[in-house]
This record gives C-alpha cells, structure tokens and sequence, in this order.
C-alpha cells in the first residue's frame, strides 16, 4: 500500500485525510505489550535470565539435610550455573556441624565442600544458634551465618526473585 507523503508534524485530522486512522487504544496497547514483552525478557537483577536463583529451605534434621544436598546435586548436574543458597535454621543446621554424618557414615562436610566448589552458599540462623545454645565454633567452615533463616528466605524470595525448595 502505498501512502501519501506526509509533513513531519501530522495531526489526526490529516491522517483521516490521508485515508488513515489513529486509533489510540490500539496504541496504547501495543505500547504495553511491548513493555511486557521487553520486561519479560530482560534480566532478574542483573543476572543472566537462563541462571536459576533457588533457595532450599532445610529445618528437619539429618535426613532432610541428605535428601537437598542430592536434589542440588542434582539440579547443578542439569543447570551448572545456578545460583543456590542453603538456608538452615532449627533441626536443619546439624548437618553443618564438625563431623555430622550421615546415615551411611560418609561427613556431610565432605559433601557441602563439593557443592560450595560448584558455587552453592551455606547459611545458618543465628537464632536458631541461641536458642539452642550452639557457638559458630561447632559448625563446618563453609557455613555462612544470617540473623535469621526464615527472614533471609522471605529476603531471597521477595527482593532477589530467588524460587523456593523444601526438600
């Protein structure tokens, strides 16, 4: 179709004129879509959009702690590049003491220490700590320590986008 040349500065009525309409809601539209689209593919916080963000929420003890540390295993074998934090609090931060075992007698430090090499990051509640009269002292080397797990989960949710896993 060709349309007739226009001057730079077009108002509506010349448009009609000129056998086009300006149909505003289409616009409007259009010009939302386009920003859904645009948002929906740009990054979550800077990171690549393809990075999975994950925090796995362990507060059940010994057999939980088994059960998420082989489920991150197994989600950085299919996605190397996840981005995971371990968030224990309660019964969930015995795994992360000096010479914890597990049920087959193999040290969960041995297996946290193989995990924070592919990136993934330990943290324990201070909370948790106090109220069950436990001192950094007694926890692995790898363990990081935030004031309070349940509050730094609802953090990693809400402010960095990151999905939630209870193994």
């Amino acid at each position: 179709m060709d349309l007739p040349r226009l001057p730079e500065r077009v108002h509506a009525r010349e448009l009609r004129r000129a056998g086009l309409t300006l149909n505003r809601r289409a616009l409007l539209a259009a010009l939302a879509a386009l920003s859904l689209v645009s948002a929906c593919a740009g990054t979550r916080n800077g990171a690549d959009s393809g990075q999975d963000h994950v925090v796995y929420h362990l507060s059940e003890g010994l057999p939980q702690a088994s059960n998420g540390l082989r489920n991150i295993g197994n989600h950085l074998e299919v996605n190397p590049k996840a981005k995971i934090v371990v968030v224990a609090h309660a019964r969930g931060v015995d795994f992360m003491m000096k010479d914890a075992k597990d049920a087959n007698g193999a040290k969960y430090e041995d297996l946290v220490e193989q995990l924070v090499r592919r990136g993934v990051q330990f943290d324990v509640c201070e909370i948790t700590l106090r109220n069950r009269s436990l001192k950094r002292e007694q926890f692995i080397s790898y363990s990081s320590f935030v004031p309070s797990g349940v509050a730094e989960i609802t953090r990693l949710q809400q402010k960095e986008g990151f999905a939630y896993l209870k193994p």
